[in-house]
């Protein structure tokens, strides 16, 4: 197997390129789904988000309520670290469970970890294991611009959300393959090819081991 880390800036269209990748053969490990899968109603991981945060995290149909999960640890650092303490240690036993499962394949698997590139920064042993970094890259203006007509942000509120991240020109430093989403979809499908191109070349993966 060859795992590549595919990361890019909120509104950078990072799920658009899964997508196609998925359709050439590639197996997506997505972070973000995995997460969505433990915060099920009944599922421990949501038992324990609710009896940290409350009742005003649980939508009338029982599921949570992300967008307040969010309001509350954006501005909050010790609800945020208790936040990640809940989810990041089941999600990250299961990404590897994932991972393992692909070893003795010739697959292509796509790891989406929306925090990779913080994690390589954090100057610590890398959670994952992985071949190469590949950074779907739209210009700020334009990520906002999605932001606000397709998800419901407010400018502001979509501004103070990139700014919490890294950097745009730290992520393409650290990428080995740079895909450009600031234009019309069939600009973006013509690359995607090259990344399978760039992605057969790498080097196979070895197994991300037990923490």
């Amino acid at each position: 197997m060859r795992v590549i880390g595919l990361t890019g800036g909120i509104g950078s269209g990072k799920s658009t390129v899964s997508e196609r990748l998925v359709a050439e053969g590639a197996v997506l490990i997505d972070a973000d789904a995995i997460v969505k899968e433990m915060q099920q109603p009944g599922k421990t991981v949501y038992l324990d988000i609710v009896s940290r945060f409350g009742d005003e995290v649980v939508d009338t149909d029982g599921s949570l309520l992300r967008s307040a999960i969010a309001n509350i640890v954006f501005n909050d650092k010790d609800a945020l670290r208790d936040l990640n303490q809940l989810v990041h240690p089941p999600v990250n036993k299961e990404i590897r469970r994932r991972i393992r499962n692909e070893t003795d394949t010739d697959n292509l698997v796509v790891l989406d970890i929306p925090l990779l590139i913080e994690g390589l920064l954090d100057g610590g042993r890398p959670r994952y294991i992985v071949s190469g970094i590949l950074v779907v890259d739209t210009p700020v203006d334009l990520a906002v611009q999605r932001l606000v007509a397709y998800r419901g942000f407010s400018e502001d509120d979509a501004r103070a959300r990139m700014n919490s991240q890294v950097p745009r020109e730290k992520r393409l430093e650290l990428a080995d393959f740079v895909v450009r989403n600031d234009g019309e979809p069939s600009l973006l499908d013509e690359q995607i090819p090259k990344v399978l191109t760039w992605a057969s070349q790498l080097k196979e993966t070895p197994a991300t081991p037990e923490p």
